[in-house]
């Protein structure tokens, strides 16, 4: 079983989303079920298909949570301003694309690419860690490389 990193306020919202799928989720999938059901003919019921496969997806769901929960590592937030590490915010400037981005670090389980979060393991993560204000990365992928001067650490 995979160890999942996680902040103890990322434990916490884990926690929270699966007592919400648990007790609000799963009920409201199941009066979904009901209601199809009195369509008549199972067989041919695209409302009862449906709200089956959507009770599979919670149900799968509850159990990666549940897994993750049990696998899991508290990780203390980096508080060390000079060295990048699990819970640092870091201003980068992207030599390739002329801009400065900003990305927080936290596990895979907690990573949201989309509001700026990276996991320690991604590959920009991974080449950040432990790395210093000043220092240039280069990450290397399959079509390009990108290069980024770390610019500030918070």
């Amino acid at each position: 079983m995979a160890v999942h990193y996680l902040t103890a306020e990322g434990k916490k919202q884990l926690e929270e989303k699966l007592q919400f799928y648990k007790t609000v989720k799963r009920k409201e999938v199941v009066q979904k079920i009901g209601a199809a059901r009195e369509f008549g003919d199972l067989s041919e019921n695209s409302e009862y298909d449906a709200a089956k496969e959507e009770q599979a997806l919670i149900e799968a769901e509850i159990s990666e949570m549940e897994n993750i929960l049990l696998s899991c590592e508290i990780v203390s937030v980096n508080t060390n301003k000079n060295e990048i590490g699990i819970g640092s915010t870091v201003t980068l400037y992207d030599e390739d694309f002329d801009e400065e981005v900003t990305y927080k670090i936290l596990g895979s389980t907690e990573s949201d690419p989309a509001k700026g979060i990276i996991s320690n393991i991604s590959p920009v993560g991974s080449a950040l860690m432990g790395k210093k204000k000043g220092d240039t990365i280069v990450v290397k992928s399959e079509n390009a490389n990108a290069t980024y001067k770390i610019l500030a650490i918070k």
